[in-house]
């Protein structure tokens, strides 16, 4: 079987570079290039099962929502992020919403680099070192996640999926005080200080689907 890669870089040097790796890493492989995310639809129309290696940084994709669901609506493609270091929030976000990305930097060795892309031609995930680091950085232990009470997991759920103090007591039939004790508890007990922080916590111990989330 002929792999087929879709190149979305808009740097020339990148996917002249990347079509040497390829000659080393897939001597079989064919190659096409995608300079904006409809020429990308186009392509993945043409090779459903396609192998993406993108740098989101240089796409015109409007946000990483976009990026996502163009992915989830080609379900039989795999796909590499290749760039510079993207930010640990971004990253975080992307991988906790897809854990099927793959991931290397482009300055990464060039045995790195050979590997991801040997992964994701069998369809293996690949993390480098920095994707690892960042989705490991922050993750819950199991005992901090444990010590809270089957009704903080409740109203931390709840705030996770954005909603307020307000919102929350009166769907819950609660006061508004007794939900807002809730809330210092769990800050207090996660050591968080933001929604955001909080958020991250339900979405990394399970206490959230992730479709339910991004709905």
């Amino acid at each position: 079987m002929v792999n087929v890669y879709i190149l979305a870089d808009n740097q020339d040097v990148t996917r002249e570079g990347l079509r040497s790796f390829l000659k080393v890493a897939d001597p079989h492989s064919h190659v096409v290039e995608a300079g904006n995310y409809r020429k990308l639809l186009e392509e993945l129309r043409n090779h459903p099962q396609a192998v993406v290696v993108i740098d989101y940084s240089l796409f015109d994709f409007s946000s990483v929502s976009h990026l996502l669901n163009i992915k989830s609506g080609a379900r039989q493609s795999v796909w590499l992020l290749f760039s510079d270091e993207p930010g640990e929030h971004f990253l975080r976000q992307l991988l906790m919403a897809d854990s099927t990305f793959s991931v290397a930097l482009k300055n990464n060795t060039r045995s790195q680099l050979t590997e991801a892309l040997q992964c994701v031609a069998v369809g293996e995930v690949y993390w480098c070192d920095y994707a690892e680091s960042v989705m490991r950085s922050g993750v819950p232990s199991a005992k901090v996640t444990d010590t809270l009470t089957v009704s903080e997991k409740r109203i931390l759920h709840e705030i996770a999926l954005g909603k307020t103090t307000k919102e929350i007591a009166t769907e819950k039939n609660l006061s508004f005080h007794t939900v807002n004790a809730h809330r210092r508890n769990i800050y207090r007990k996660l050591q968080v200080n933001s929604v955001n922080e909080a958020t991250r916590y339900a979405l990394q111990a399970g206490l959230i689907d992730l479709m339910e989330y991004y709905i």
